[in-house]
């Protein structure tokens, strides 16, 4: 597997890119630390009009003071059983302040997201602790969804071990944050093995759905703290499959640049902009300096 830097894009104006998504002719992009979904177009990542998810009085710095920023980490699309499609963004769940969401519904004719509905994620948080192993924090990373399950992907830094992907069946969950239903989804909890750079491990970063498959991002950062960031020491990209055997180190490639040398930055998020081949896809990948700064990244990755 090979993945390769073809161009990277600064982002102004945008602070801690934290998540992507393709759809249609509109890329989404969130940051942990900004109260708005920005939009972009794909086609050549134009910068148009951000959508304001919440209201807050802390982001005159330009940035939401760590303390008390909502951590939004998760971004995917997704559909409903009675065929709205949307964007879900969640908060990492580290801190009571990381326990809320949104569900931005995108219109079926452009595909364009107008407004904002606000998502208590508490009580789910509260199922996901539960299968945690002792002493780890909650810390989500990332979001993707199938046609059946919605997963959350478990970033515990410090630990070859915490990297677990959170499973749950769509319909159920969404009726649940909605509060169609009372009965809390039913969760499975799968680890995965990721590799490591100078002896610190991975851990999970960024998800999406293509097609078939199942893409992921990965970064390693020198903390062990949840909350608290370290020095960053590189990232990778590949394939998750689901029906891994336990334990079995994935298969994953440290990005690199077009003259080869390891790439040194920290992915957040990914996602598919086409398929060039059989085994090749062109990814935007998107980058946080953790002060503040992002990037785009488009990759081509074979598989």
């Amino acid at each position: 597997m090979l993945a390769t830097i073809l161009r990277q894009l600064d982002l102004p104006n945008l602070p801690s890119a934290s998540g992507v998504e393709i759809v249609g002719d509109t890329v989404y992009i969130i940051g942990d630390d900004s109260p708005y979904l920005y939009r972009f177009t794909a086609a050549d990542l134009r910068p148009g009009q951000p959508l304001t998810l919440f209201e807050t009085a802390h982001f005159s710095s330009g940035r939401i003071a760590k303390a008390i920023k909502p951590d939004l980490e998760c971004l995917t699309t997704l559909s409903t059983a009675t065929g709205e499609t949307g964007l879900l963004v969640c908060g990492s769940g580290a801190t009571a302040a990381r326990e809320n969401g949104f569900w931005v519904p995108l219109s079926a004719a452009q595909g364009e997201a107008a407004a904002v509905y606000p998502l208590a994620l508490n009580s789910l948080y509260a199922q996901l602790r539960k299968l945690l192993p002792a002493s780890t924090t909650l810390n989500l990373e990332a979001a993707a969804a199938t046609t059946t399950e919605l997963l959350l992907f478990q970033r515990t830094v410090g630990s070859a071990a915490g990297n677990l992907v959170f499973r749950m069946p769509l319909t159920a969950t969404f009726d649940y944050l909605q509060h169609r239903t009372t009965q809390a989804p039913a969760v499975k909890a799968q680890g995965f093995q990721l590799p490591a750079i100078k002896g610190k491990p991975a851990g999970f970063s960024g998800a999406c759905t293509f097609e078939d498959k199942l893409f992921v991002t990965a970064s390693v950062e020198d903390t062990a703290d949840a909350v608290l960031d370290g020095e960053v020491l590189g990232s990778f990209v590949g394939l998750l499959d689901l029906d891994q055997p336990a334990n079995r180190p994935m298969l994953l490639a440290h990005l690199q640049l077009p003259d080869g040398k390891p790439y040194q930055g920290k992915v957040e998020s990914v996602a598919v902009r086409r398929r060039l081949a059989s085994g090749r896809y062109e990814l935007l990948l998107v980058t946080d300096d953790d002060q503040g700064g992002s990037t785009a990244v488009l990759v081509e990755v074979t598989v």
